[in-house]
Order: C-alpha cells, then sequence, then structure tokens
C-alpha cells in the first residue's frame, strides 16, 4: 500500500451493501466484497458489520492466523475520520423475516394459552366446591 489511501466514515457508510461492502478493521479499510461467498461464517455478519468499525466483532470471534493474514489481501486504505463513527441502522424487515419474526410471536400464543385455560380450570374448581 505505497499510495495509501484515506476514508472518512462518510465514504465508509456509501458502501454498506451487497454491491459494495467495505469495513473497518484496526483502523483498516478493508473491501470484502468479493469475500461475501467465500466467508465461513456467512455472508450476514460481513453485511451486518459493513460500512462501520467492525474491530470488536472481528476480535470476539477468535479468527485463525490464515484469517488474519487474509486481512491484508483486502485492505484498500486507512480511516483518517477521528470523529465518532455513525451508528448502523438496523436493515429493514422483509416479507421473509416478517413471516420467521411472526412466528416467533405465535409461540408466545402457545405458552399463554394453556395458562389462562389452567387458570380458569382452577377458578371454576374453587368456585364449584363453595
Amino acid at each position: 500500500m505505497a499510495d495509501a489511501k484515506t476514508f472518512t466514515w462518510s465514504e465508509l457508510g456509501e458502501h454498506d451493501k451487497r454491491e459494495s461492502c467495505w469495513m473497518v478493521i484496526d483502523g483498516k479499510v478493508l473491501d470484502v466484497t468479493k469475500f461475501l461467498e467465500d466467508h465461513p461464517g456467512g455472508e450476514e455478519i460481513l453485511l451486518e458489520n459493513s460500512g462501520v468499525d467492525a474491530t470488536v466483532a472481528f476480535e470476539e470471534i477468535g479468527h485463525s492466523d490464515d484469517a488474519v493474514a487474509l486481512l491484508k489481501s483486502m485492505t484498500i486504505g486507512t480511516l483518517v475520520d477521528t470523529a465518532k463513527p455513525p451508528k448502523k441502522i438496523p436493515p429493514k424487515v422483509t416479507p421473509a423475516k416478517a413471516a420467521s419474526s411472526s412466528s416467533s410471536g405465535s409461540s408466545f400464543v402457545w405458552i399463554l394459552v394453556p395458562i389462562v385455560a389452567a387458570a380458569a380450570i382452577a377458578a371454576y374448581v374453587f368456585l364449584g366446591s363453595q
């Protein structure tokens, strides 16, 4: 990286999609777009950390020495913006995600129905014995 490019948070934030996926690890800006399909943990984790500082997420996983070495090949520059990094806006819920999240809401009903039924039976038995 003889002609090291420098980037700001604003520039980094423009690359938070599948078509162009950048992140920061240890102050280095990485273009991980071509690695999305090959990432052993899946592309989702890379996309979740795109456009932001992914240093903590990268270190918490405990990547191998090979993974750390691979970072050098993806490095395209350095982050020079000293301002506070932007917060990542949660992705929009797609219909497929909405359907899967609604099933978790229905599991609450499966727990609530037996509790209400048991309470009704207990009340009936108690009131009937008086």
